[in-house]
């Protein structure tokens, strides 16, 4: 018996091959790549200890990678991140082996970390794998200082359920790793 194919698979086919021909403008990609750091930072403030293990690798550079994207972060004297400069060498490499947007979601949703190529110095790969196990975005405290306690509280409630509904859904498709339709 032939196995139907997913309708995510068009998606996903349609999506490599767009990505693949379309690239953005350097300057999209600069602002994007700023951005990028400025929301990582606004997560790392949160975090004191994260900080202070950034302190110690200052001025190490850390690429990371993923399909057609790459961006060089390396750590400020204050314990934060900024854009390595042009021509920097890396001294670790991170690289998202999971080449698909939709696996990486589904990956996400089902609360895992994505596969990754890890290559250059080991200690540097492992107080960046601590930050991303304890440093989390506190989005609802973001929301309050916005709109307050109790409306923050009650959407950040509802997209919990909203996600942990989605987690259970992906989790449970049958022919899919790590989930089956008898659990």
């Amino acid at each position: 018996m032939v196995t139907p194919s997913s309708p995510f698979s068009f998606l996903e086919d349609l999506a490599n091959r767009v990505g693949s021909r379309l690239q953005p403008p350097e300057w999209a990609v600069h602002e994007i790549q700023h951005r990028a750091v400025l929301f990582l930072n606004h997560v790392l403030q949160q975090e004191p200890e994260a900080q202070q293990r950034l302190l110690r690798l200052q001025g190490r550079v850390v690429k990371f990678e993923w399909r057609f994207v790459t961006m060089q972060f390396v750590p400020t004297p204050a314990g934060l991140l900024d854009l390595a400069p042009e021509g920097a060498v890396a001294e670790l490499t991170l690289t998202v082996t999971e080449t698909s947007p939709f696996g990486l979601a589904r990956a996400a949703f089902k609360g895992e970390k994505p596969a990754v190529r890890i290559e250059g110095d080991v200690q540097l790969a492992a107080e960046i794998n601590w930050l991303v196990d304890h440093v989390r975005w506190d989005v609802e405290d973001d929301l309050a200082r916005a709109i307050g306690d109790v409306p923050a509280h009650t959407i950040a409630s509802g997209a919990r359920r909203v996600v942990d509904a989605l987690r259970q859904f992906v989790g449970q498709r049958p022919g899919k790793a790590g989930g089956s339709a008898a659990e």
